[in-house]
């Protein structure tokens, strides 16, 4: 089990919150793993990513130049980062903020409307929860309850009212993937 990792997106987006959450996950799983972040010019507003490594072998590398599995919660994200899919990898796409198509037709496309899906469960923040969620479809070997375990760990304590909310989201995150590959 191998996954190379990157979740991309404005400041503001949760797209780091994504992140160290699947880092704590293959962590309390027994994985190894690395988590880097990288942000623009400004947090809240500029652009933002970060990349996971999850193995369970050591990892070399920390740096994710071919990510296995991909979500872009912004348009600038998707041109910039569709390229970079390795062959036969997942691009979660948040078409609530990308509304052009992937052009590659070697890698498996999940299109998640976050925004719409987090107004309908009642709290539009936890668009990336609903993204990450989709996201564990394609994590073969981290288990989707260990997600759900880590989010008091990773959420803030005064945040902490929003996990309902955000198990949620994840819930039904993970609906959308089923949906999307059962249809394929």
């Amino acid at each position: 089990m191998y996954h190379e990792i990157l979740i991309a997106g404005f400041g503001g987006q949760g797209v780091m919150l994504m992140g160290q959450m699947l880092a704590y996950a293959g962590m309390k799983h027994g994985l190894h793993v690395s988590w880097i972040p990288s942000y623009g010019p400004e947090q809240r507003g500029g652009t933002a990513n970060c990349g996971v490594v999850l193995s369970k072998d050591p990892v070399g590398s920390p740096v994710v130049t071919e990510p296995t599995d991909c979500a872009v919660m912004n348009l600038p994200s998707l041109t910039k980062f569709e390229p970079a899919v390795a062959p036969s990898g997942y691009l979660y796409v948040n078409t609530s903020l990308c509304p052009d198509e992937v052009q590659r037709d070697d890698i498996e496309v999940i299109e998640v409307a976050a925004a719409q899906e987090a107004d309908a469960i009642g709290n539009p923040r936890v668009a990336n929860m609903v993204v990450l969620g989709a996201m564990m479809g394609s994590l073969e070997g981290l288990p989707f309850e260990v997600l759900e375990k880590v989010l008091p760990e990773v959420l803030p304590e005064r945040h902490h009212g929003l996990i309902p909310v955000n198990l949620e989201a994840l819930a039904r995150g993970r609906e959308i993937f089923e949906e999307q590959t059962r249809s394929t």
